[in-house]
């Protein structure tokens, strides 16, 4: 069995940080998101993984690279354009070699991971095991219809949902997927839908079989999703320091400082991560936050929020919370400046000011 991460896309519901990265490499409690992927389809006993990427594809293989890293062996394979998701199954086809497959949405994050899944499709052999999970508004996802069991049909965001079962974004193909990516058309947004072409097997006689997601899922394409994936994870880190806390400073619930850091005259309330080299002087770092490496916060109070490498917060004078910050960003506080106004005014124009 291989696998296939999907790592194109242009991840636009996280701009302007994905102006200038992957959206996949936006990290959630200090990795990646692209590696929790990774990392689920090799302890399946998935070592062979096809991703799939587009205009981003040299910072992925940068960050990637071969797999060693992981144990795995990990091909590119490049799409010309996000031209949908049953497109890149088709472009997929001579790496899968006629074996089955595992398709994994790259900005997934899945608390179980894919082994239950795994054994079940090989334990029951369907032609396709589509992933599901309850969602509180299913309007906004591609929807599961099930009977007796069995999938009968797939809604793509329907107005009047008849489930509350939604497609995670994780699929297990054999062979035959390639027969239904070929025969069905683009939709309105000119992209070949997963959707279609897993709707044309059921209506072409494949078997295609659900399997619940057992614990949480989240799809990391929007700020809010991030930071709750990022809270989730905290939430089952083991304290670990291998940095410098001083006498002044208290540390309380899970930590993870990393080596180099240096926290002074602070309060640290867990679930917390620290990345390596940061430093943390007269500053709150609360729960639930991610700092990336080499950061340095100041006379700072932050929670619930993530900061990425390199970054420099001082001196905000009010807590920062529910917050994605970028690379080598720089947040301060200017000195205040007197009240003045500046104007242009049309012709005829009337402006009181108190």
């Amino acid at each position: 069995m291989k696998g296939l991460i999907l790592s194109g896309g242009k991840g636009t519901r996280l701009r302007p940080l994905t102006f200038t990265q992957a959206k996949q490499l936006v990290p959630v409690a200090n990795k990646p998101v692209l590696f929790y992927g990774i990392e689920a389809l090799r302890d399946a006993g998935i070592l062979e993984i096809g991703i799939i990427v587009g205009d981003t594809k040299a910072e992925i293989k940068a960050a990637a690279g071969d797999g060693s890293a992981w144990g795995v062996r990990i091909t590119y394979i490049e799409q010309e354009a996000p031209l949908g998701l049953a497109h890149a199954v088709m472009i997929a086809e001579d790496f899968m070699a006629g074996q089955p497959f595992v398709m994994y949405l790259g900005d997934n994050i899945l608390k179980t991971g894919i082994v239950s899944f795994v054994r079940e499709f090989e334990e029951t052999k369907p032609n396709s095991l589509i992933l599901l999970t309850e969602v509180p508004d299913p309007s906004l996802f591609g929807v599961a219809e099930l009977k007796n069991g069995k999938i009968v049909r797939l809604v793509e965001k329907p107005k009047e949902p008849k489930s509350n079962l939604a497609l995670v974004g994780v699929y297990l193909f054999d062979r035959a997927i390639f027969e239904a990516v070929k025969a069905i058309k683009p939709s309105w947004r000119n992209e070949l839908e997963i959707t279609d072409a897993i709707q044309y097997q059921i209506e072409h006689g494949y078997t295609v079989h659900p399997h619940l997601v057992s614990g949480w899922w989240k799809d990391t394409g929007k700020l809010e999703d991030m930071l709750e994936a990022n809270r989730l994870i905290l939430e089952t880190i083991q304290s670990h320091s291998e940095g410098t806390v001083d006498a002044a400073s208290r540390v309380s619930g899970p930590s993870v400082i990393e080596r180099g850091v240096v926290v002074r005259n602070s309060t640290i309330r867990g679930p917390v991560i620290i990345g390596a080299g940061s430093e943390i002087a007269d500053s709150y770092i609360g729960p639930f936050t991610a700092i990336g490496a080499k950061c340095r916060i100041l006379g700072t109070e932050i929670e619930h929020s993530i900061v990425l490498e390199g970054s420099e917060i001082r001196d905000i004078g009010a807590r920062i919370d529910a917050s994605l910050i970028g690379r080598e960003a720089k947040i301060y506080k200017c000195p205040p400046m007197p009240s003045t106004f500046r104007f242009m005014v049309g012709d005829k124009c009337e402006i009181g000011i108190k």
